[in-house]
């Protein structure tokens, strides 16, 4: 299929935030190289989700995840749009099964990125950081515990207004999601040798009715295999161990079908933390084994945080 000319564009939603639109562009563009369409052959239809409607509270606390997809989900479903793009750490682990992650793009920079500071290391004694992200607030715990950790919501720039105005000493954000929005300067990323991302984070995916054969067809072209693998692996990860938006999980994964595991749970207060490796094929149950396993071996302090501990 090289045109589109003779039919309705494409109807690709997102949010409105400017990281969303961003990846909406990206996804538009991929579709049209691959499939040698012009622009207008997929429109972008952008959507108000709830999560962007309430900044003042941690996400956790108002819903979940499920703020970031069910407008979309919603538009999905009755055919407003024809796909829906998402970043995937915001994506819940379980889905609807009426709806299908048909593509994921190549992923992008995995790290978090430190403003404010050169280094965790050099970050003042007693200073605050400004997050609202469990996994964050638990990991800077666990390496610096004589700092404080204040909600922090927003998009880019609002986080770094709010930094500016002395709201916190230091956030942190996602590399992608800086090199997405042009603001590659931003902050010191942390290697990931010392400082493991969220699952998914970097990976753009997009989402469209499970019956519709057509646009899965069309999607299935700009579908990134090892992309796939890594993230499905992680997200099954998540689903094994039970992990909700209060769960502090890290993880990251490389290889395509042989697949290499690092993840680490902790307690939210960063006081203890269990990592552990594994490799595994990648239509395999390796997931679920290495979430066994952390929660076999986690304290009940952690334990507890997550739905999947054995009772």
């Amino acid at each position: 299929m090289t045109a589109r000319s003779s039919a309705r564009p494409l109807r690709l939603g997102t949010r409105r935030s400017p990281l969303a639109m961003a990846q909406a562009h990206e996804t538009r563009n991929r579709l049209c190289a691959a499939h040698g369409w012009s622009e207008d052959a997929v429109e972008i239809v952008p959507v108000l989700a709830s999560g962007d409607k309430v900044q003042d509270r941690p996400l956790a606390e108002i819903g979940g995840k499920a703020l970031w997809t069910k407008e979309l989900d919603l538009w999905l479903a009755t055919g407003e749009i024809d796909i829906a793009v998402h970043s995937m750490k915001d994506v819940e682990t379980i889905r609807p099964d009426e709806l299908t992650i048909a593509a994921l793009l190549p992923r992008a920079d995995v790290r978090d990125v430190l403003v404010g500071a050169s280094s965790v290391a050099a970050i003042p004694q007693g200073a605050t950081v400004g997050t609202s992200a469990p996994r964050r607030a638990a990991q800077m715990l666990h390496q610096r515990p004589d700092l404080k950790v204040v909600s922090f919501r927003g998009n880019v720039a609002t986080r770094l207004a709010k930094l500016q105005a002395g709201e916190a000493d230091v956030t942190l954000l996602a590399a992608a999601g800086l090199e997405r929005l042009g603001e590659t300067g931003v902050g010191h990323p942390l290697a990931v040798d010392d400082w493991l991302p969220a699952p998914a984070q970097g990976a753009i995916g997009i989402e469209c009715r499970t019956d519709d054969a057509a646009t899965r067809e069309l999607l299935a072209a700009i579908d990134h295999a090892p992309t796939r693998a890594q993230v499905m692996a992680e997200r099954a990860l998540l689903l094994a161990l039970g992990g909700n938006c209060h769960s502090p999980i890290a993880v990251l994964t490389s290889g395509e079908t042989q697949l290499s595991m690092r993840a680490a749970i902790f307690s939210p207060d960063g006081a203890v933390m269990l990592e552990r490796c594994a490799e595994f094929a990648s239509d395999s149950d390796g997931p679920a084994a290495l979430a066994a396993t952390l929660l076999a071996e986690a304290p009940e302090s952690v334990r507890i945080h997550f739905e999947g501990a054995p009772g």
